[in-house]
C-alpha cells in the first residue's frame, strides 16, 4: 500500500555495508530520487548498536509495504519472497531459478573477459576456482572455459562448497584447494569466482611456494577495492557495474509496482572494465619476439608510438611480426596497440577522477582527441563520453534490455 501522497514503501533485503552493494544502493536511491517517491525499510539496529547483516526476506511476512529488492541466496529465500504477495526484484544469481524477476551482472561476460585478459598474457594453461552449488559461479566458469578452449587452451576446474562449517577451523577449509593448486603446472592463468576467493588463492600460493604472478597469473571478479588493493600482490579484477545493477533493478521494481508484468528473461547488466593490477603482470608467450613487443606496448601505453617502434626491438620483418601476433594474439601489432590503449582509456573513464577527454587521449598515447574517439568507438561501439556516462555513479545509466541470449536458463 502507498503511504501518503503516493509515497511507496520499499524494503531493501540485503546487507548495506558490503562494498559492492554500496554502489548498488546508490543506484537504487538515485533512481528513486529522480523518478519515484519511495521510503526505504532496511535492517533494524542490533542491541549493541551495530547493523544486522541485512533485512531477511522471511521477516517481511505480512509487512504492509509496496515492493522489495532482495538478494535471494537460497531456495528458502525464494519461497519466502514468492509468498509475500508483493513485487520482488532479485539482484543476485546465486539460485538458478528463484521464480522472481531478476536484474544481475552478465555473469558469462565476466567469465569471458577474464579468459581474454589471461589469454592476452600468452598463457596456454588455465584454471577456474569456483563454487559447486552457486549458479553465477557455474555461468562464469562455463564462459571462461568456453573462451579458453576456443583459443586452443586447456582448463582445469576446481569447485568447492560455498558454505563453511563454523565448527571447523578455518585453516582446514583450503585443504582441497591446496591439493588442486599443486596439480597445476606453472605458469597458469587462474580465475577465482570472486575477489574474496582470489585472496584465498594468493594466501595458499604463498604457503605452497607458488609465486603470483610468475607461477599463477590470478584474476578475480567484482573489483572489491579493499580486497584487491590490500592483497599482495594487488589483485586484478573485473568490475561488476554495481551502480547500474541497482539503478535498473529500481526501475524494474517501479514498473512492477505500477502493475506491469515482469519480463520473461533476466535483465543482464554488462560488467565494467578489467582493472589490471600486479597479479596478472606477466607476459609468457612461447615466441620471445612477441613477448618483447607485448611487454613494450604495455609499459609504454601512455607514449605515442606505432608498429615501427616494435620493429626496432625485434630482428624480424613487419610481415613476420604480424604473422606471429596473429598466431598468438589473434590481432596484428597495430590492432593490439589499439586494444591496449583503449583498455587503459576505459579504466580512466570509469575511474573516480573525471578527466577531460583530451587528457585521457594523451594518457593513452593517442596523437589527438579525434583519433582517440574514432578508435574507441570502433572497438567499444560507443563514444568515450557515452561510455563514461554509463559507468560513472553520478550520472543516470542508459536503459538495459532483457537478455536474448540467456533466456529462461538463468532465471
Amino acid at each position: 500500500m502507498s503511504n501518503g501522497e503516493g509515497i511507496k514503501r520499499v524494503a531493501l533485503a540485503f546487507p548495506l555495508a558490503v562494498p559492492h552493494l554500496t554502489l548498488t544502493l546508490r543506484g537504487i536511491t538515485d533512481y528513486a530520487r529522480r523518478h519515484a517517491k519511495w521510503t526505504f525499510i532496511t535492517s533494524f539496529p542490533s542491541v549493541i548498536g551495530a547493523d544486522q547483516p541485512g533485512l531477511l526476506v522471511r521477516s517481511l511476512k505480512d509487512w504492509p509495504g509496496d515492493g522489495v529488492m532482495a538478494l535471494i541466496a537460497t531456495e528458502a529465500d525464494a519461497r519466502a519472497a514468492r509468498e509475500l504477495g508483493l513485487p520482488v526484484v532479485n539482484m543476485t544469481g546465486v539460485v538458478r531459478d528463484a521464480g522472481l524477476p531478476r536484474v544481475m551482472a552478465d555473469q558469462q561476460t565476466i567469465g569471458r573477459l577474464a579468459a581474454e585478459h589471461l589469454l592476452d598474457r600468452g598463457l596456454g594453461r588455465f584454471a577456474f576456482y569456483g563454487f559447486r552449488e552457486v549458479w553465477y559461479s557455474k555461468l562464469r566458469c562455463q564462459a571462461f572455459v568456453r573462451r579458453v578452449e576456443q583459443a586452443g587452451g586447456q582448463c582445469s576446474v576446481y569447485e568447492q562448497t560455498a558454505r563453511v562449517n563454523p565448527r571447523q577451523p578455518w585453516h582446514h577449509y583450503p585443504a582441497g584447494l591446496d591439493r588442486w593448486l599443486e596439480t597445476l603446472k606453472p605458469p597458469v592463468g587462474l580465475m577465482a569466482v570472486h575477489d574474496y576467493r582470489a585472496r584465498v588463492v594468493v594466501d595458499e600460493c604463498d604457503r605452497l611456494g607458488l609465486r603470483v604472478p610468475d607461477d599463477v597469473v590470478l584474476i578475480g571478479a567484482d573489483n572489491n577495492q579493499i580486497v584487491c588493493e590490500f592483497c599482495q600482490p594487488p589483485l586484478t579484477s573485473i568490475s561488476r557495474n554495481d551502480y547500474q545493477i541497482g539503478y535498473q533493478a529500481a526501475a524494474l521494481l517501479d514498473r512492477l509496482m505500477a502493475g506491469e508484468q515482469p519480463p520473461e528473461q533476466d535483465i543482464l547488466i554488462p560488467p565494467g572494465e578489467v582493472v589490471a593490477r600486479r597479479s596478472t603482470d606477466l607476459v609468457a608467450f612461447d615466441d620471445p619476439h612477441v613477448t618483447t613487443a607485448v611487454r613494450y606496448v604495455r609499459r609504454h601505453v601512455a607514449e605515442p608510438f606505432g608498429v615501427e617502434a616494435l620493429l626496432k626491438l625485434v630482428p624480424v620483418s613487419r610481415r613476420q611480426l604480424e604473422k606471429r601476433f596473429k598466431q598468438f594474439l589473434g590481432r596484428t601489432p597495430h590492432e593490439y596497440i589499439c586494444h591496449v590503449r583503449v583498455g587503459r582509456a576505459k579504466q580512466l573513464l570509469a575511474g573516480p577522477e573525471k578527466m577531460k577527454i583530451k587528457d585521457v587521449a594523451v594518457a593513452c598515447g593517442f596523437p589527438d582527441t579525434q583519433r582517440f574517439r574514432i578508435v574507441f568507438r570502433r572497438l567499444v561501439g560507443t563514444t568515450p563520453i557515452d561510455y563514461r556516462r554509463s559507468r560513472r555513479t553520478n550520472e543516470p545509466p542508459s536503459s538495459i534490455t532483457p537478455s536474448r541470449t540467456m533466456g529462461a536458463e538463468c532465471r
